[in-house]
């Protein structure tokens, strides 16, 4: 690879503005991003040089100059459904905002997980990964080696940037509300793969309220036609629950699509709720009441974080939980005249 390889329109480049101003290409990269230390003396050549050469560094240049590939990448555990498309839509955004393309992997069916994701690590600046989607000891691997890292829907961990929506506190009203209803029998649908993980704190915070009223009942996958296939045999077992609380809005609807296949009203013979709020949530028969989470912003957050890392503009290493909101609707049973339903 020459020169020319970071070539701009007119055919100038960085390496001719370094020549000019007798320093090296990443101090010019340096001095024109404003990202590192330059003496001022120095900077000042540097832009008088550019200048006089009327050079536009190119994105491809500087990532050059630097060692850099101006991407980033991101690993999902799968990229169906409309939860993971929300976030990515807010990573992909803001990373696009900030000049970084996105290579995009996902796990699903594909092995071995470990190798496919130090050959992405190898090919970006940085590396933002989905939940508990990349073992730990390769995620300490990664660290180690001084890639940057953000870990998004993750508990708080020594040394990265973690980030995740609030679970417990909202898991605790929404079974607070279901009591207040009279439901005393109930079944969490969708039960935890990983200790620690967001399904896990949401379980955590409604066996808090509930106790040994409500019954962990584990599904295939954080699905539709799991969460249908799991109802199916919770409700026609013969202790039905009075409501069926489920770790997120796939599962809820197809717990609603089992109820209407055996014949039972929703809310009037069993209760359900979800979480996320995705768009199908509120146009669903019954509406259903969820948990409404930033999706979008939890992936423009995750993004932000991840070029303030790659940039080395001081961001620390430290956890952040973005808020979330109880919605009520008509899934969960009757509500009083007047009561604003979302």
């Amino acid at each position: 690879m020459d020169g020319r390889d970071a070539s701009v329109p007119g055919g100038v480049t960085i390496y001719e503005v370094a020549q000019r101003a007798g320093v090296s290409i990443a101090t010019v990269s340096r001095a024109l991003r404003g990202t590192g230390p330059v003496a001022g003396a120095t900077r000042e050549r540097v832009l008088r040089a550019a200048e006089e050469l009327r050079f536009t560094p190119s994105r491809a240049g500087v990532s050059l100059a630097e060692g850099r590939h101006a991407a980033n990448g991101i690993v999902f555990p799968n990229l169906s459904g409309p939860y993971f498309a929300e976030v990515l839509i807010g990573y992909e955004e803001v990373a696009s905002e900030l000049g970084r393309s996105v290579v995009i992997l996902s796990t699903k069916g594909r092995d071995p997980v470990r190798d496919l994701v130090r050959e992405l690590a190898g090919r970006v600046d940085g590396l933002a990964v989905f939940g508990s989607t990349v073992p730990g000891d390769v995620i300490d691997e990664l660290a180690a080696s001084g890639l940057p890292l953000v870990l998004i829907s993750h508990a708080p961990r020594p040394g990265a940037v973690t980030l995740r929506s609030h679970n417990t506190a909202p898991a605790r009203a929404l079974a607070g509300h279901l009591l207040q209803h009279g439901h005393r029998a109930f079944a969490f649908l969708g039960a935890p793969y990983a200790t620690g993980d967001d399904v896990d704190e949401r379980w955590q915070g409604v066996r808090g309220v509930l106790g040994a009223a409500v019954e962990p009942v584990a599904t295939a996958e954080y699905t539709v036609e799991a969460g249908r296939e799991a109802a199916l045999r919770l409700l026609a077992g013969g202790r039905r629950p009075d409501a069926v609380i489920c770790s997120d809005d796939e599962v809820a609807l197809g717990a609603i699509l089992a109820a209407e296949h055996l014949g039972l009203s929703v809310p009037h013979d069993v209760a359900v709720t979800g979480w996320d709020d995705i768009m199908a949530a509120r146009h669903a028969r019954p509406a259903l009441t969820t948990v409404r989470q930033p999706m979008r912003e939890l992936g423009a957050q995750a993004a932000r974080a991840l070029d303030r890392l790659i940039a080395g503009a001081g961001a620390a290493p430290g956890h952040r939980t973005l808020d979330t909101e109880l919605i009520i609707r008509g899934s969960c049973g009757p509500h009083p005249p007047g009561r604003s339903l979302s």
